[in-house]
């Protein structure tokens, strides 16, 4: 060509350099080949326009997800991009490897991908020669080094053995990509088959238990630690001809065979085998080498945890007992236990069922301190003394003096245990035939009451401190009846602030979840633990704290009848009806906080917030004029009504004095005097009623209506 002479069009000079260009908008789904693009596809020579099924079905279903995962590449970098491509005929087999240079561009407004781009048939050079082909550059290499980020960061997330096999066997390694996988492991001077992919059922039969003295690739591998490439069926036959008719008939062309080492030790053999010849250049080791690696230590990672979860799980096997054992009549029991802490995955939460004289049986739940194997050690002890104790037939009181006692010596007799080592607990005796529970509590969290209306209701109980801290504390009982259809939870804190809550806000999703469950009780205990467990709780944290870790324990425990859901007589309509019931007694004054305490939570869902504090302060004052004017006990009960329109509370204060109440003018001095002043002039309806010994006053406040005035 002269200088000043027009340059040829561009469609010739790519004509004559047999390279075809291409155009590919994401937008409207098809593909624009020239005459010679439209050759190296395999289809008539001619210039068309192509869907996109019908581009990728002439490609290498590999090299077709290379090619989108290095647009997206090149768009974030700002550069061009460039794969190599094989071209597949209708049978499937490889008739040309090309390369494709392509400049992408995306418009975030539609999220659509313009690529414009060439296609070029390369030459492999032969197999078994040396590297008779370039190094990879450019984007090409580029998207081989993002390859090998993907896999390492798989293959260090998987955590089994066979979730290793399934990431190696999904990966996708840019320009050639093995159909064939094989692991093999070592045991004494034999040969195993840790997992395959490609093959069919059975077929890896011949090759386990094989001698690593056998003139096989992987045992040569293992015994030598130096990778094998074989290039073609020839060169395998050569090299190793008696194990060659064993691979024959998978019909394969290329293989590879790579050292898995750990720390210096070969720990087993990779094989990655290939339908088409490959070279095994120098950049195709490197990558092949750099997946054997990982896959080494990824496997050696994965037998490591499948062998500490295994002694795990036997650990809790031993410490844990097994419910359902012994047939309770007319209730039934659940519980779950899930290790949330580290090392070993045990820690010291621990529950427990101790059948009893007379067909009653205790519950038990507790808390050592920490979440180690020491903490788990310290749990086991504590819960056979437990057991021991309460099958002497000692209440539930004596029972847990006795084991912190048993705590506190333990503790002076080892050092290391000074100042380190407590434990909360919960010991409930149930009887069956009454449904009554008598609770001694140790530190820990006040057991809940689920009605038989769907109400949940936490339960103040008396309490001591934890166990191991003194000696001679006490440990005072509560008794509380279970009424037909009430379910109750104890649990540990870690049930309560997983994921980042405090006790309050922590109980607050608990009660929403109880309220909400329309199940049986194992299904009730498996919601409980999947909603503080559960993926969600490991991305969203709580309003009041960071997020801690620990154990979580759970026991529930089911009186059979509606709204229960743990027998036949499960329905799905509830009474309309929820209520709570207290005694305060003359020397309890302390009671009466309790007793606020029940009422709010009775009323937890009120709309109107200023008639919960109207009842809580009348409650407050009826209570008190008994215990005040009286020498008779109180007894509470508070409902809420639900009806067929506005829900109405009434609050109802029953003693055995006969003095009834009267009104009073006092002076504004006066320290008493005004409690049916307040009564009448913040109560919707109320009243006294005699009684055959004592009397009842009550009053009833009605919700309102949402746009409605209070």
């Amino acid at each position: 060509m002269r200088t000043g002479e027009t340059l040829p069009a561009v469609g010739e000079v790519l004509a004559a350099l047999a390279t075809g260009q291409w155009h590919w908008s994401t937008a409207t789904g098809l593909v624009t080949v020239d005459a010679e693009a439209a050759r190296l596809l395999g289809l008539p020579e001619e210039a068309a326009t192509l869907r996109e099924n019908q581009v990728r079905a002439r490609l290498h279903p590999v090299d077709w997800n290379e090619i989108t995962g290095v647009i997206q590449l090149a768009v974030a970098e700002g550069t061009l991009g460039e794969v190599r491509v094989r071209i597949m005929d209708e049978r499937g087999e490889v008739v040309r490897i090309t390369r494709s240079r392509f400049k992408p561009s995306f418009d975030p407004l539609r999220r659509v991908y313009e690529v414009i781009g060439t296609l070029q048939e390369v030459t492999e050079p032969a197999p078994g020669t040396p590297a008779g082909r370039r190094a990879v550059t450019g984007d090409w290499r580029r998207s081989r080094e993002a390859f090998l980020l993907d896999a390492g960061r798989a293959l260090a997330e998987a955590r089994s053995t066979a979730e290793v096999l399934r990431v190696a066997a999904g990966l996708s390694m840019p320009g050639f990509s093995p159909d064939g996988l094989a692991v093999f492991g070592v045991e004494g001077d034999r040969l195993t088959i840790i997992g395959h992919h490609g093959q069919q059922p059975g077929d890896e039969d011949p090759f386990t238990h094989m001698s690593l003295e056998t003139d096989y690739p992987a045992a040569e591998v293992v015994r030598t630690g130096r990778a094998v490439y074989l290039s073609s069926p020839e060169q395998y036959r050569a090299r190793y001809p008696v194990t060659w008719p064993l691979a024959a008939h998978f019909g394969r062309r290329s293989w590879a065979f790579l050292p898995l080492t750990v720390a210096g030790r070969t720990m087993g053999a990779w094989m990655a085998a290939f339908t088409y010849p490959v070279a095994f250049t120098p950049d195709e080791r490197s990558v092949l080498t750099t997946v054997a690696r990982m896959l080494a230590q990824a496997l050696s990672r994965a037998g490591a945890a499948e062998t500490q979860r295994e002694l795990t799980d036997g650990l809790q096997r031993s410490m844990l007992p097994v419910l359902g054992v012994q047939e309770i009549p007319g209730m039934s029991v659940a519980a779950r236990y899930v290790p949330t802490g580290g090392g070993l995955q045990v820690g010291g939460d621990w529950y427990d069922m101790i059948p009893l004289p007379g067909g009653r049986f205790a519950l038990v739940i507790g808390d050592v301190q920490g979440h180690d194997v020491r903490a788990a050690g310290l749990m086991g002890q504590l819960r056979i003394a437990l057991r021991a104790y309460a099958s002497e037939g000692h209440r539930p009181d004596a029972v847990l003096s006795r084991a912190s006692r048993f705590l506190h010596g333990m503790a002076e007799d080892d050092p290391d245990l000074l100042d380190l080592r407590f434990a909360t607990c919960l010991y409930v005796e149930v009887d069956p035939a009454s449904a009554t529970l008598d609770i001694a509590r140790a530190g820990h969290p006040d057991p809940a009451i689920r009605m038989a209306d769907g109400t949940v209701l936490t339960r103040p109980t008396a309490g001591g401190l934890p166990l191991g801290i003194d000696p001679d504390a006490d440990y005072p009982t509560t008794r509380l009846t279970l009424e037909p259809g009430e379910t109750m939870l104890l649990c540990t804190d870690g049930l309560i602030e997983t994921g980042g809550h405090d006790l309050d806000s922590g109980w607050k999703r608990l009660r929403t979840i109880l309220e909400d469950h329309d199940g049986d009780l194992e299904a009730l205990a498996d919601a409980l633990v999947q909603a503080v467990h559960g993926p969600s709780s490991h991305h969203t944290t709580g309003p009041l704290a960071d997020r801690r870790e620990d154990d979580i324990a759970v026991l529930l425990l089911c009186r059979e009848g509606e709204g229960c859901g743990c027998g036949e007589t499960v329905t799905a309509a509830r009474p309309l009806v929820r209520r709570t019931v207290l005694t305060v007694a003359q020397d309890e004054p302390e009671r009466v906080a309790v007793a606020r305490h029940q009422l709010r939570e009775l009323l937890h869902d009120w709309e109107c917030e200023e008639q919960v504090d109207s009842a809580v302060l009348l409650l407050s004052e009826t209570l008190t004029n008994v215990l005040v004017h009286t020498d008779a006990d109180a007894l509470l009960l508070a409902e809420v009504h639900h009806g067929l329109g506005r829900r109405r509370m009434r609050v109802e204060v029953t003693d055995t004095s006969d003095d009834l109440p009267h009104r009073r003018s006092p002076g504004e001095l006066a320290s008493s005097g005004r409690g049916l002043m307040l009564i009448e002039l913040l109560a919707d309806t109320w009243g006294v009623d005699p009684r055959g010994e004592g009397k009842s006053i009550w009053f009833e406040l009605v919700e309102p209506a949402q746009d409605e005035e209070p």
